[in-house]
């Protein structure tokens, strides 16, 4: 008997699939090196040449938000390397396009080859922490000028960043009834005083920035400055959202990293004024990024499996969020 076809919702290549791929499609002095980095939000590869140098290919992955915005993200990318911002940029195909894809037996899948972020990773230190504010000040100071920017599938609006994760969180199994009234709950709250916000900016957003997605370079021109890589959640959206993230990640499980927060701000300031009313919605949209954070756990369960992000997690997600709301938010939505 014939073994019967299953239909595949992720797959992975291999290794030498990968190299002989992008020998294929970009003009790089091979051999080439091709080891897998890490499977996660997308699969990622480090591609290197005979002559050493080091690139980054990235396979995107499916996303219950929509597919990824590589064509947005990548034409930023290349906006924000003229006009001097330290990214990761991305590296054109022989046809000259950004981006490209590859065929999987789930279907086609976006994939992209970056410039490898030349330096350290980014730590949690209160230089780097400047470093980081530099750098996102520097993407919003020139962002008004990307001609593409409202062109982009994705914007960081209420919608994305809390209705639609509420949706995917709600269809986790064995939610408590406390729990999903809490959810929707505190769904409203956010959205009702995000509503109310008066004076937000409105920016192109990293989307990400959470302090580890940049490489501190350490020689050369852009010595000790922060190298930006992984710009695939941004798009269009709130300037106090885009500073948020690396609050959030300052807090996040039980961490008190208050001193870089303050240093990130502080690096942020010394390229640009940082608006009082951007600054202030900061703490609002840290419960928000939280949100969407275990949306985005939760989307993954046909990928992960639904042990992955079981009802128990997201209770502690819920009363993270609460607390947080109790502390620094509840008098100003009451």
């Amino acid at each position: 008997m014939d073994p019967a076809s299953i239909p595949v919702f992720y797959s992975i290549p291999l290794a030498e699939a990968v190299a002989d791929f992008v020998s294929t499609h970009y003009d790089l002095p091979g051999p080439l090196e091709c080891k897998l980095l890490r499977r996660g939000w997308n699969d990622t590869f480090e591609i290197r040449t005979k002559d050493a140098e080091r690139f980054i290919f990235r396979i995107s992955k499916r996303r219950a938000r929509g597919d990824a915005d590589v064509a947005s993200e990548t034409a930023f990318l290349a906006y924000l390397d003229g006009e001097g911002v330290p990214v990761a940029a991305a590296t054109p195909t022989r046809d000259g396009s950004l981006f490209t894809s590859a065929f999987f037996p789930e279907g086609p899948r976006p994939v992209v080859l970056f410039r490898y972020a030349e330096g350290r990773p980014s730590q949690a230190n209160a230089a780097d922490a400047t470093a980081n504010g530099v750098t996102l000040a520097r993407i919003h100071d020139v962002a008004d000028g990307f001609a593409a920017g409202d062109k982009g599938r994705y914007r960081l609006d209420c919608d994305h960043l809390l209705h639609r994760p509420l949706s995917w969180i709600l269809a986790i199994e064995d939610l408590s009834d406390s729990v999903r009234t809490g959810l929707v709950d505190l769904t409203g709250r956010l959205s009702g005083a995000l509503a109310e916000q008066d004076g937000l900016s409105w920016t192109r957003c990293h989307g990400d920035c959470h302090g580890y997605n940049a490489n501190i370079a350490q020689q050369g021109p852009q010595a000790g400055q922060a190298v930006f890589f992984d710009f695939d959640e941004g798009g269009p959206g709130y300037l106090a959202y885009d500073i948020a993230v690396f609050l959030h990640c300052c807090v996040l499980f039980e961490r008190k990293n208050h001193a870089f927060w303050h240093a990130f701000i502080e690096g942020y300031r010394t390229i640009r004024e940082l608006p009082h009313a951007d600054f202030e919605a900061a703490h609002l949209f840290v419960p928000i990024r939280h949100l969407w954070f275990v949306g985005e756990y939760a989307s993954r369960v046909p990928e992960w499996g639904k042990q992955a992000v079981p009802a128990d997690w997201i209770a502690a997600q819920l009363d993270f969020m609460l607390s947080w709301e109790k502390e620094k938010l509840l008098p100003g939505l009451l």
